[in-house]
């Protein structure tokens, strides 16, 4: 029976990284040939790899498999749906030389062996001279080719397989349209003009839609969502496309409301005039008590004169103060959509050098808001629905991970976070424009949206079908196990807590798109929370490749950490204990164990390379020393 092979994992991941990735299958080529593999199924998977990539021909999975079907090789490796675990096996394509040079390591290790086995066959024979014995000995070890001493690029932290692309599909077939056009004509990835699609649900909605999702839970139905694009990727022009319509809503509210205004200032003007007159008349006339009366009556109707203010529904570079004002100025409903990252500098405190999370808090949850300011009475905005709406630089979303609080006080658990994968490089250089009637029917269901909830001063509190209610407390159960220990979420804790919520207010936002105009009068139906649900399993996906990004999370930030203050502090052969004293005091990295633990990490991905130990006679074994990856030491993490 053939031992069972300890580099099985190894092997998966190269040939599904392989497959994935067809630059990487250039590379792990120069590493590894069929031969390297222990299980020879593997061997033949890579025999079709390396045909294809010779021939010049795709080598993701289903070319593979087209190509081991035509050579009566599929069934051997277990059909088609063992290619498919292979590739569900990658963590990272990146990482498929570094495990190229693992199954490479453990090839030379097992030809060893049996050399060894034949040179110990070779000391067994008679009838030659030790002088021959010695020579063929020394024949059997020159065919083995000596290890080099090469170091494999390690394997990346913080990086994560491709993540699933926006299922636009689960959007009204109005808002999908438009979706997959502006995608299309931008030549962006679908999951940005998908989130700010959302974005602008939430803004149309003005804070006016809640959901009952359960006996005692009123979910509000605002929404935080973020997309992360390097440079490059159009992220304003997709921005301008999805809320063209809001801003042209806006403006139309603003052009209805500005006779009031100028008829309310006016009689505010008339009012005080009145007033400052019968104020006049009552400082000539003290000892009469209707002056005096009128005066009072005047002052009070002056008062009494409400002026309107500006409908705003957008605003875009604003501070945590300004917002407060806004908030209360606008009734507690606004939205800041922005296709660039400073607002998290900004709430971190750039201005103020203090961060001020309050009003981005209490505004996704619809807690209570005071806001305090020196020329007027503090004002409550008792139920504030504040909408982000962002686009971003990756790197910015580590460095907002990193800000004070962002993660501990749950700002960043709020987002629905996407990370999808740069179109630059593969752009159609003349795509299609968005057809005019896609867009036309995208305008008038979004400004209708925003003139039917605009004028509502409560919230439209939207029920749920009996079914629909069903789906939701299956939601609760299925998510649960996935939050304990070893759980599929446990890295997104703080996130996953929000995840059903975060489904119910996705819901509620599509049954209003749904229903325009008559949303308010009819619950929520199955159909729309399992649209939404799938929604949710795909921002789950996201959030889970985005904190392994941000290298914030139990797992993957003390590691990041150590790597960072290595590749700036760094030395030779350090021990743990030197590693400890060197970055003693990092939240992180507070214990000795934690230190540890992170070196193991990032020996596990080859930033870390353990000397040979020097053997001791007695006592305890000598203290590991480790060489950091050359590459680091240059180029960083």
């Amino acid at each position: 029976m053939k031992p069972k092979n300890p580099n099985h994992q190894a092997e998966q991941i190269v040939l599904g990284a392989a497959m994935l990735n067809a630059r990487a299958a250039a590379d792990i080529a120069a590493v590894v040939d069929a031969g390297s593999f222990y299980e020879p199924r593997h061997g033949l998977i890579w025999d079709a790899i390396a045909a294809q990539h010779t021939a010049g021909e795709p080598t993701d999975a289903t070319a593979v498999l087209l190509r081991l079907d035509a050579e009566g090789d599929l069934k051997k490796i277990g059909g088609g749906p063992y290619l498919h675990d292979l590739v569900a096996a990658v963590p990272t394509a990146a990482s498929g030389v570094y495990y190229a040079g693992k199954v490479a390591e453990a090839a030379k290790r097992r030809a060893i062996k049996v050399a060894a086995a034949q040179i110990n066959q070779l000391g067994d024979a008679t009838g030659e001279t030790v002088s021959a014995v010695l020579a063929r000995s020394r024949a059997v070890l020159d065919s083995i080719e000596e290890e080099g001493e090469a170091w494999p690029a390690p394997v990346p932290l913080t990086e994560v397989r491709a993540l699933p692309v926006f299922p636009a599909a689960c959007l009204p077939d109005w808002l999908g349209a438009m979706v997959d056009a502006v995608a299309e004509a931008t030549q962006t990835p679908t999951d940005l003009a998908g989130s700010i699609a959302l974005a602008a649900l939430s803004t149309a909605a003005q804070g006016r839609v809640h959901v009952q999702a359960g006996p005692d839970w009123i979910e509000p139905c605002n929404l935080f969502t973020c997309c992360a694009l390097p440079p490059g990727n159009r992220k304003s022009s997709v921005f301008a496309a999805m809320v063209r319509p809001i801003l042209e809503a806006e403006a139309e509210l603003a052009e209805a409301a500005r006779p009031l205004i100028i008829e309310a200032i006016t009689e505010a003007e008339i009012a005080k005039r009145a007033a400052e007159q019968a104020l006049a008349v009552a400082s000539k006339n003290p000892g009469d008590p209707d002056a005096a009366n009128g005066a009072k009556s005047a002052a009070m109707e002056a008062d009494a004169v409400r002026i309107p203010v500006q409908p705003k529904l957008v605003a875009d570079d604003i501070t945590p103060e300004a917002s407060k004002s806004l908030l209360a100025e606008q009734d507690g409903r606004l939205a800041i959509l922005s296709a660039e990252g400073g607002i998290f500098a900004t709430i971190a405190g750039r201005y103020s050098g203090v961060p001020d999370l309050d009003v981005f808090l209490k505004g996704h949850a619809g807690d209570m808001l005071r806001v305090v300011r020196k020329s007027a009475p503090a004002e409550y905005v008792a139920a504030p629905a504040l909408t982000l709406g962002l686009a971003v630089q990756p790197e910015v979303l580590r460095e907002a991970a990193r800000m004070p609080g962002f993660e501990d006080r749950g700002l960043m658990a709020r987002f629905l976070f996407t990370l999808p994968t740069s179109r630059v490089g593969f752009r159609n250089p003349s795509p299609a424009a968005v057809p005019g009637a896609v867009k036309a029917t995208y305008g008038r269901k979004v400004a209708g949206l925003v003139h039917t909830m605009h004028h509502r001063t409560e919230a439209t509190v939207l029920e749920l079908t009996n079914e629909a209610r069903a789906r939701v407390v299956a939601l609760e159960a299925e998510r649960e196990p996935r939050l304990g220990p070893g759980g599929e979420w446990e890295p997104i804790l703080n996130w996953a807590n929000k995840w059903t919520g975060a489904v119910v207010r996705i819901a509620g936002l599509l049954h209003m798109a749904r229903y325009p105009t008559s949303g308010h009068l009819t619950p929520v139906e199955a159909d729309t929370i399992d649209a939404a649900t799938i929604l949710g399993y795909y921002f789950a996906d996201h959030a889970l490749g985005v904190w392994s990004y941000m290298g914030v999370g139990a797992e993957v930030g003390p590691a990041a950490e150590l790597l960072d203050w290595l590749t700036r502090h760094g030395k030779p052969g350090m021990s743990v204990r030197d590693m400890y004293r060197g970055v003693r005091g990092r939240r992180s990295l507070g214990t000795a164990v934690a230190v540890r633990d992170a070196a193991a990490r990032l020996v596990d991905h080859g930033y870390l390379r353990e000397r040979p130990r020097a053997a001791r006679k007695g006592g305890r074994p000598a203290s590991p020393c480790y060489d950091l990856h050359p590459d680091m030491t240059t180029t960083g993490s």
